[in-house]
């Protein structure tokens, strides 16, 4: 089943022993599409800080209500790493971020979430210890080039092979395997135009400089695309 990542924004986050935050927006890797984490706004629970929430947290995406389940309990989550507001994500971060909970990194393996290939729903017994990454010679703390945040690629540019030709408006996730199947286009004037899907593999590259999505399609076969339909939410798979 394909899920709407906009609908997400806004939606409650409850682990097993009470509410964490709300769905504030979602990272992605821009080279294989798959969304890697989901940002959590703690709101006044940790006093406004935002949290990274990966994928393995999640049992599936089925919802009760407005209410998305995740297996950490508060406590773990108020002890995993923090992350800086308004600044890339490091791997340096993410290396310390998986070895906090135990998890498969997603950069290890064939599997679009890693060695596990599809999320984990049992956190480890104990967690592991917070070493430091730069101790065990790891790389310099700096930001994956590839990580990209859904709230920023929204309303970028689209750029078709032979022109403009509309803006990201919606990214379509695969609620099993957390890939971003089509990215959703609205076509022409903003307020006007017309909705298509078009597969992320036509996608040649994101340029944040620039605000554009670089699209290996003509302007007129983008058009022709299928329409966007949304699901109602709560849909059966």
């Amino acid at each position: 089943m394909l899920r709407s990542i906009k609908q997400l924004y806004g939606d409650k986050l409850g682990a097993s022993d009470g509410e964490i935050g709300h769905v504030k927006d979602s990272y992605f890797d821009d080279q294989n599409w798959a969304v890697r984490y989901v940002v959590a706004d703690t709101g006044s629970w940790l006093t406004g800080r935002q949290v990274l929430i990966s994928p393995h947290a999640f049992g599936g995406l089925h919802q009760s209500g407005k209410l998305l389940p995740v297996n950490p309990t508060r406590k773990q989550i108020e002890g995993c790493p923090p992350i800086a507001e308004h600044k890339p994500v490091s791997r340096l971060y993410e290396e310390e971020y998986y070895r906090y909970y135990g998890w498969p990194s997603y950069w290890q393996g064939d599997g679009l979430l890693g060695l596990s290939g599809l999320p984990i729903v049992d956190l480890p017994a104990k967690l592991l210890p917070n070493k430091s990454a730069t101790a065990s010679g790891a790389q310099p703390d700096r930001a994956d080039a590839h990580l990209r945040s859904t709230q920023a690629v929204n309303g970028c540019h689209i750029k078709a092979s032979d022109g403009m030709i509309g803006h990201v408006c919606d990214f379509m996730m695969d609620a099993r395997s957390w890939a971003i199947r089509p990215l959703v286009v609205k076509t022409g004037h903003r307020l006007s135009g017309g909705e298509v899907q078009i597969p992320t593999t036509e996608v040649d590259r994101v340029s944040y400089e620039e605000s554009t999505v670089f699209v290996n399609l003509t302007g007129e076969a983008i058009k022709q695309s299928p329409a966007h339909q949304l699901a109602p939410v709560g849909a059966a798979d």
